[in-house]
């Protein structure tokens, strides 16, 4: 090929070469001399730039950066890093003609001869404005999540990697759980579970789970890095890429402790509420029961007392005195019954347990028997409390018998009192009001109680003894003593270690008082007189006719109230109204006897009744009315008589 033949050749690939740049349109394509002066210009360059070639040939390539690039010689430092490296390669801010910017991705390189002398600079340059903008929008969206996240202080929001361990940490969860940044990261998250937990693999399957379901959710204890424990709420997610590869977890914890105590305490308001709904209903049964009871042991006791006095052989005495043993011993448990319905009436007076306590050992401790060691710590600064003396023995009776039946084999048994302040918030407060308590425990070390027997221990004729060993009544008296003494009672049992039956009663200050002993009986025989009695049971209307025809009493009846007052209204003499107060139809007992007083102001009254008088429905009884509970026997009957007739 001759010399003309190949400068042909290389004119007709230099023609297409500055063809091909002067078609390119996207990317800005010139040259610069060695000083950074340009001396060709491509389409793409005009259109992006601004400039056409007769504009921009000769000046020099530094006018397209901003004035914060010319202030600092950027455009110097580009081509003396392309002239020692071979290349410079960069993006920034560019500026067109008209003075509005652009980002450029900026390309530029050294040309040289084949000695290696620096011929000029190939610069390429690129408009990625609109990439740059969707990096930049990509970039805010990212820093602000990331500022959201890290200002969330309520909820722990951090990343683990595919084995679990932390790889970021935000506010929230140094707030509740403790640690900072520095401390948790590069840490397993299974640190914050419980021993239990991470013995039992529950980390592992959490994980596992949100692997396989997309997500886990949970709520349980975690551990904070002091060791105190909190409530939480989980959720964890899997995090994957576009490929469907996991490369991590999310997870959110919440702190739901206030909640989950918050749901404890409803719950247990709940059931103190169901609790005592229950025992109020048997309580109305068997204080109905008990007033029924009543009444037929009224007609049983008072014919045996009748039959008494008559009965002259030795054989028909000891049969009507085992009789009146078995009367009196179900007059004894309809009176646990009105314990327990809260119906039985009580005589508070000031007395300090512990006295009670001392003056009543030497019984518990015969109760107890040879096998049981029979112990006692009292507080001697033990504060006095408004309690009827005789029922408090009782029900620490009861509850003594109650706990050695526990230890057939021997044990302890321990009675406690000591002094309680009871505040809100504290546990007893949902059941008393918050104020001082004197609180009386009776501890054994048996057989214990189930929670199943717990919850049923104070129901009436509910036992855990053999058959025949226990009416199932004793508890119940306990209950109802405390409770109508303004006090609370709770059992605490284990199956296998023992029971404590504990008794809150209210602390009053003040010295306790001493009790009057009663008088003998005198003559029950009264100066004769007439009695109106009013009694819709016929068969107690019966025996109260022979007590009082005993008694030398003029004998006038009707069955309810209507009845009544029209013998009063005939105007018959009479000295005396003998009442029942609950009648199944019209007046009752006390509207009859406020009735009376107004027809005849000098009549006596004396009202009964199967419930005691502290339950009846009235707003107080006529001034001078006397009461008597059933069942009473003919010496009580004539000594509220002689009551009524010293009143005079």
């Amino acid at each position: 090929m001759n010399s003309v033949t190949i400068h042909r050749s290389a004119a007709r690939d230099e023609g297409l070469l500055q063809l091909l740049l002067s078609s390119i349109t996207d990317y800005a394509i010139y040259m610069l001399d060695p000083t950074g002066t340009i001396v060709s210009w491509n389409a793409g360059a005009q259109r992006f730039k601004g400039y056409n070639e007769d504009e921009i040939i000769g000046e020099h390539f530094s006018r397209f950066y901003t004035d914060e690039d010319r202030a600092i010689d950027f455009p110097a430092y580009a081509l003396k890093t392309a002239a020692e490296h071979g290349k410079f390669e960069g993006e920034g801010w560019r500026v067109r003609k008209d003075g509005t910017r652009f980002w450029a991705h900026v390309v530029i390189d050294a040309i040289r001869d084949a000695q290696g002398n620096l011929l000029g600079f190939a610069k390429i340059t690129r408009d990625v404005s609109d990439r740059k903008k969707t990096e930049d929008a990509l970039k805010l969206s990212e820093q602000r999540f990331r500022m959201l996240v890290q200002g969330v202080t309520d909820y722990a929001i951090y990343m683990l990697d595919p084995e679990g361990y932390i790889t970021n940490w935000n506010a929230g969860a140094q707030r509740f759980k403790g640690y900072n940044e520095g401390e948790i990261i590069g840490e397993h998250f299974s640190r914050f579970y419980t021993d239990e937990d991470r013995a039992g693999g529950r980390p592992a399957r959490a994980l596992k789970t949100a692997i396989e379901q997309g997500k886990f959710e949970d709520e349980g204890w975690r551990v904070r890095k002091d060791g105190t424990r909190f409530f939480a709420s989980v959720v964890i997610d899997p995090i994957r890429d576009a490929a469907g590869h996991l490369i991590g977890f999310a997870k959110i914890t919440r702190d739901i402790t206030e909640r989950k105590m918050a749901q404890e305490a409803l719950a247990q308001a709940r059931e103190a509420l169901f609790q005592s709904q229950k025992m109020e209903a048997v309580g109305q049964l068997t204080g109905g029961i008990a007033h029924d009871f009543n009444n037929l042991l009224t007609i049983i006791v008072n014919n045996l007392d009748l039959l008494t006095r008559n009965a002259s052989d030795p054989r028909d005495k000891r049969l009507i005195e085992s009789a009146q043993r078995a009367a009196n011993r179900g007059a004894k448990l309809t009176q646990q019954l009105l314990a327990f319905s809260r119906r039985q009436p009580l005589q508070p007076e000031l007395n300090n347990p512990n006295s009670l306590i001392k003056g009543f050992e030497p019984v518990l401790h015969r109760a107890c028997g040879e096998i049981i060691d029979f112990q006692v710590a009292l507080d001697p600064q033990l504060k006095s409390s408004s309690i009827d003396g005789p029922q408090f023995e009782t029900a620490l009776l009861n509850l003594v018998i109650n706990a050695r039946d526990a230890m057939p084999e021997g044990g302890i048994l321990l009675i406690r009192s000591s002094n309680v302040v009871v505040r809100e918030g504290d546990p007893y407060a949902t059941q008393l009001k918050p104020g001082e308590y004197v609180r009386v425990t009776v501890s054994d070390t048996g057989t214990g109680m189930s929670p199943e027997a717990v919850s049923r221990a104070f129901e009436p004729f509910f036992t855990t003894k053999e058959v025949g060993k226990g009416t199932g009544l004793g508890l119940s008296q306990v209950y109802g003593f405390v409770m109508q003494s303004g006090g609370h009672i709770e059992i605490d049992s284990t199956p296998g270690q023992g029971t404590s039956v504990i008794m809150l009663l209210p602390a009053q200050e003040g010295d306790e008082q001493s009790t009057t002993p009663e008088s003998d009986h005198q003559d029950i025989r009264q100066t004769a007189g007439t009695v109106l009695i009013v009694e819709d049971e016929p068969e107690v209307l019966e025996i109260a006719k022979e007590i009082f025809d005993t008694l030398g009493y003029e004998v006038l009846t009707a069955t309810d109230a209507t009845m009544a007052l029209g013998i009063l209204h005939e105007g018959t003499p009479i000295d005396v109204l003998f009442s029942d107060v609950v009648m199944p139809r019209g007046m009752n007992g006390l509207e009859l006897a406020k009735e009376t007083l107004r027809l005849r102001p000098s009549i006596k009254i004396l009202l009964a009744s199967g419930y005691p008088v502290s339950t009846l429905p009235t707003q107080g009884f006529p001034e001078g009315t006397a009461f008597i509970s059933k069942p009473y026997r003919w010496t009580e009957l004539a000594d509220k008589l002689r009551f009524l007739r010293s009143r005079n």
